[in-house]
């Protein structure tokens, strides 16, 4: 059976890391290994000021007191028996779309299994403002999808971000490929003041101005649709490194000056 690796950064008692393991056991033999609390908005960093511990807390289910990256690195290398097949991130309580990529600690756990060259997978419900997670559609769907993956691999050096509208099963348009949206945040630091007059700052909220655009995964989600968007780690602007190529030359070491070629 293929070792899959579960992880997540909103901690290894959530609703939404249980629903995927779930799944997955369906499919391999699927660990979870996962921060000990909420690790939102953690991105792509690892814990390098302070020692890690890692406790096994039921068969298979490890805790640890890092980020989801520290949790992909300690799965890989020092906890599971053999390197995963898989790793699958989620299902995150609320939506990774756009510019969310960049700060998401379950994208970010996506991002390391790729590194490490294992087929990688995050997978986000879509929170339409109601209290209640339809987990068994996210699981549903993220089981779907995950075989596929098991099944035909992925390009290199390319992760899948899956957003999965907040509905039942039924109410599912479909699934489409889409592209990375853009998408900012207006007003969102608010200035607080501590009992004593001291002035401090909390990030968070405000409200989310969107491109359009049908091909956009925000756009894709709010029709209902399933969205999986192909991530690629080279970040690499290739036609601005044309482009700088062909216009600049390199500092002139004498001068410390760039010449432009016009």
């Amino acid at each position: 059976m293929s070792v899959i690796l579960v992880s997540n950064d909103d901690g290894v008692h959530s609703p939404g890391i249980i629903a995927l393991y779930r799944a997955m056991k369906s499919l391999g033999e699927a660990y979870i290994v996962a921060p000990d609390r909420e690790r939102s908005a953690t991105s792509h960093s690892l814990t390098l000021h302070r020692p890690l511990k890692a406790e096994e807390i039921r068969l298979n289910v490890f805790c640890i007191n890092g980020t989801p990256t520290d949790c992909v690195t300690l799965g890989i290398n020092k906890l599971l028996p053999e390197k995963p097949a898989l790793i699958v991130s989620g299902i995150n309580k609320g939506a990774n779309l756009g510019d969310d990529v960049t700060y998401s600690g379950t994208v970010a756990a996506a991002i390391e299994g790729t590194i490490y060259g294992i087929p990688s997978i995050s997978f986000s419900l879509v929170n339409d403002g109601h209290h209640h997670y339809h987990f068994e559609t996210a699981s549903y769907f993220a089981s779907k999808i995950t075989s596929f993956v098991l099944k035909n691999s992925l390009p290199y050096d390319t992760l899948l971000n899956v957003n999965i509208p907040n509905l039942r099963k039924e109410e599912i348009c479909g699934i489409k490929f889409t592209r990375q949206g853009k998408r900012i945040y207006d007003n969102s630091i608010q200035e607080t003041y501590s009992p004593w007059g001291e002035k401090h700052y909390w990030i968070g909220g405000g409200n989310p101005f969107w491109e359009r655009g049908e091909d956009t995964d925000i756009e894709t989600v709010k029709a209902n649709f399933i969205s999986i968007t192909p991530i690629h780690l080279d970040m690499t602007n290739y036609d601005a490194l044309s482009f700088l190529n062909e216009k600049w030359s390199m500092p002139d070491t004498k001068d410390n000056r760039f010449e432009k070629k016009l």
